[in-house]
């Protein structure tokens, strides 16, 4: 049970700390001073140098080439595909857009869940998923009264960028449990984001380069700051230790506390007021995260029938 409270400790503060990274990405991008790609490559080169000075503090784990190699495909998935496809998305389209197509990323791991873990698609999970859903979209669309209505071609391809983004991360959540188990997240880590850089700075080097630093002003030098050190450097290191402990359609639920802390930041920036409507929304994204939770996992299920097998026939 402590083992478990870990985790979803861990999955929380990773999640709350993404719904902050959201508005915060959207005004430095906002500036015109920042793009996408330069954004993407500073969380990735900022977050592998301190996940590597960090390890020089910690015990050494030894990983086997095999296991190098499946950290770099990881990394693909995990950080190079899911960040550079979001932080672009973003850029596009609007932060209300992001957050409608990341409410989706818990089904997509439910789906590769069962093709891939076999994780039983029981009616309690569907239900969970769903009811998560229903708040999360509550929350969101609820907040975008002063969003332009209709879709531009950038949007478009921004909402899609998005899509990518939480598909890569769902199959990064489903893929990678065994791999995961094997090390400390600082080992994991270093070595994902040291493969990230790599596969990331060549297409975006001449963006970061251009970046007109002298002129970007203590603000978003402390927006950075919270991107690269709280939204990328801590939230990965949690997300692993939460990985280790939860199953995958449990991880992604935790999607759903992302719109909550949109919907706070802006009742607490005077942006927007709290109702029954908005308590009602976040009362549904926890029973969801709940029901889920407690939903039948594949070796429940297994020795459930395992144990009607073995019981004797009536006479």
């Amino acid at each position: 049970m402590k083992e478990k409270l870990k985790g979803h400790s861990a999955v929380f503060t990773a999640n709350f700390l993404w719904g902050i990274m959201s508005p915060i990405s959207k005004s430095i991008f906002l500036t015109g001073m920042i793009s996408a790609f330069s954004l993407t490559n500073m969380r990735m080169v900022g977050a592998a140098a301190l996940f590597w000075i960090t390890s020089l503090f910690m015990p050494r784990e030894r990983v086997s080439r095999r296991d190098l190699f499946l950290l770099f495909v990881a990394s693909l998935f995990g950080i190079s595909l899911n960040q550079g496809f979001f932080v672009l998305g973003l850029s596009y389209t609007t932060p209300v857009d992001a957050s409608v197509v990341a409410s989706l990323a818990p089904i997509i791991t439910m789906v590769l869940a069962a093709f891939i873990q076999k994780e039983p698609m029981t009616g309690k999970k569907v239900i969970g998923v769903f009811m998560g859903l229903s708040g999360a979209l509550m929350l969101i669309l609820n907040g975008a009264g002063s969003v332009a209505t209709g879709f531009s071609g950038p949007r478009i391809a921004g909402a899609l960028f998005c899509l990518v983004a939480e598909v890569s991360f769902a199959i990064y959540y489903v893929s990678f449990k065994g791999l995961i188990g094997r090390y400390t997240p600082v080992t994991l880590m270093k070595w994902m984001f040291l493969f990230a850089t790599v596969c990331c700075l060549p297409f975006g080097w001449s963006d970061l380069w251009a970046v007109p630093y002298a002129d970007l002003g203590s603000t978003i030098y402390l927006d950075l700051f919270f991107v690269i050190f709280g939204a990328t450097f801590l939230s990965y290191m949690l997300v692993s230790v939460g990985q280790k402990r939860l199953r995958p359609t449990i991880l992604s639920m935790y999607n759903y506390l992302q719109p909550i802390m949109a919907a706070l930041l802006a009742i607490w920036w005077g942006m927007d007021s709290f109702d029954l409507k908005k308590g009602f929304a976040i009362l549904l994204v926890f029973l969801g995260v709940y029901v889920v939770t407690t939903s039948k996992s594949r070796a429940q299920v297994e020795a459930e029938m395992a144990r009607k097998s073995n019981s004797p026939l009536p006479e």
